[in-house]
């Protein structure tokens, strides 16, 4: 990364309930890795933000904002404003948590922006050089336990701008009796931050105006 270029930003989210439990630590190794890259980090817990879940209400859908004010509306700011975005949820009941549910709903008024309204879009160079990770573990070992993840973590990367890059997913937790004894998932974690911000930065270098437009208003 040239010395002249600003750090690549990397946001990490938890929505998981336990705190420093499996999923956090994953995150946390992925956050080491992007700082070690260079990288400039920041990770928010959900368990900690005030926020409610969207009401449904469809206001957002004529106004382009949402009537809830907690501390939702300043984290989606600080999402817009990253580079790259890593999502943790562990699987609860074949499924994202509760808590990172409630956070991706409540984009619903950017989604009104971005298709309803028109009043928000993103370049094609900006989505290039904007990459979103999934982060999760499960306790069963069942292959396609991350399955129901998938879709929604891809509809919240296109609604805010991200280039959906990749998955740091572990699963089998009960057999390996936590994160700290999985033999790959940690090394792997933190080697897929490196790269996240390896490649932000090497797409910047090539001459794409990463950064430059940011998220576009009309």
């Amino acid at each position: 990364m040239s010395p002249m270029e600003p750090p690549v930003m990397v946001l990490g989210i938890s929505g998981s309930p336990r705190r420093h439990g499996n999923t956090e630590t994953l995150l946390d190794a992925f956050l080491d890795g992007a700082r070690e890259a260079g990288g400039e980090t920041d990770k928010v817990v959900l368990r900690s933000v005030k926020y409610s879940a969207c009401q449904g209400c469809n206001a957002c859908h004529k106004s382009g904002a949402c009537i809830i004010e907690d501390e939702l509306v300043p984290l989606f700011d600080r999402v817009l404003a990253v580079d790259a975005l890593a999502l943790a949820s562990p699987i609860y009941t074949m499924g994202i948590t509760a808590e990172m549910k409630g956070f991706l709903d409540r984009a619903q008024y950017l989604w009104a922006r971005k298709y309803l309204l028109k009043t928000l879009y993103f370049t094609r160079e900006h989505i290039r050089g904007h990459k979103g990770v999934f982060i999760s573990t499960a306790g069963t070992g069942w292959e396609r336990v991350f399955s129901s993840a998938f879709p929604i973590m891809t509809a919240f990367f296109d609604i805010t701008g991200f280039e959906y890059y990749d998955n740091v997913i572990a699963n089998d937790m009960d057999r390996w009796k936590g994160i700290r004894n999985h033999p790959t998932a940690l090394a792997d974690a933190a080697a897929k931050g490196r790269k996240v911000v390896e490649e932000i930065a090497r797409i910047r270098e090539a001459g794409s105006p990463v950064g430059e437009p940011g998220p576009q208003t009309r």
